[in-house]
């Protein structure tokens, strides 16, 4: 089975409806740029992170740093996935700059409502407005490219876990932004930052870093190859007995990260509608490979 044509297939269900969502997660994280990030100093990794702090390190002006520098990461990413496995990222990746330069006349009359005396509340509004714009974003699916190819790339040459290339990606970004800038907006970074993967993980996709499934299935071999094959995640068959029926069946248990828990459940459906399952909050796995189906998927998408 193709995953690839599987995930675009699920996309494209709802793709207008994703594609408005998206775009309002880009709007409010442009928006959070130039209200807050900007303003203030606060680098909390990225592009965008990087364009504040050339901005005052050699005066470069930010928004055309972020265009110059997405539009070679494009072409970085066309140089090492191809065409079409970029064009997933195109998108998101001239949209948000696109949103940096519409959002700045609004962030100009909304300053005026939103300049605190407390700078611990500017850090929680820019934190509320960041974690909603990339649990959008995350949700429906897109990514705004720009560090995220980065990351990929180290995922693919250096074959570390997404979560970890994404954190060294940031962690360069933010210490760098402390030597410019100072080391107590390293404090404010780790703040937003922390604050916000909560509010992505509660509100938009889940409370665990991970999810149990519990399923049963007609097309038990068909989902069980695709998981293992094409996923590479591991699946656990299980003997169940109904109590009402007394029917024997397997069920099939898997580990999946939680922000890939809404594509894993539609492509479960897709082989099959009438798929049942239970769907549990995972705190804690050791071993396995829950970040394989992670890094797949983006592969798979970008």
């Amino acid at each position: 089975m193709d995953i690839t044509k599987l995930i675009n297939k699920i996309l494209d269900k709802n793709k207008i409806k994703n594609l408005c969502f998206m775009i309002i997660g880009i709007f409010l994280l442009a928006l959070n740029y130039n209200l807050f990030l900007a303003r203030n100093d606060l680098v909390i990794g990225g592009v965008s992170g990087l364009a504040i702090i050339f901005n005052k390190l050699l005066g470069w002006n930010d928004q055309m740093f972020i265009y110059i520098v997405t539009f070679l990461l494009l072409i970085l990413s066309f140089a090492v996935f191809g065409l079409g496995k970029t064009k997933a990222a195109i998108v998101g990746s001239l949209l948000y700059p696109i949103m940096i330069t519409f959002t700045e006349p609004l962030s100009d009359l909304l300053i005026n409502y939103f300049a605190f005396e407390d700078f611990i509340t500017t850090i929680l509004f820019s934190s509320i407005l960041y974690g909603l714009a990339c649990g959008l974003i995350y949700k429906m699916g897109y990514n705004t490219g720009g560090s995220d190819i980065i990351m990929l790339i180290l995922v693919k040459y250096l074959h570390m876990p997404e979560g970890k290339a994404s954190f060294i990606c940031n962690i360069i970004i933010i210490l760098f932004g402390g030597i410019v800038l100072g080391f107590n907006r390293v404090i404010y970074a780790i703040i937003i930052l922390y604050i916000s993967s909560i509010l992505v993980d509660r509100i938009l996709i889940g409370i665990s870093s991970s999810k149990l499934f519990i399923i049963y299935t007609n097309k038990q071999e068909k989902v069980m190859n695709l998981i293992v094959n094409e996923l590479h995640l591991g699946v656990t068959v299980m003997s169940a007995k109904g109590g009402y029926s007394k029917k024997k069946q397997d069920v099939l248990m898997c580990v999946v990260p939680t922000k890939n828990y809404y594509m894993f459940k539609e492509i479960i459906l897709a082989i099959d509608k009438k798929a049942f399952f239970i769907i549990n909050d995972c705190y804690d796995t050791h071993g396995g490979t829950t970040n394989s189906f992670s890094s797949s998927v983006l592969n798979s998408l970008y």
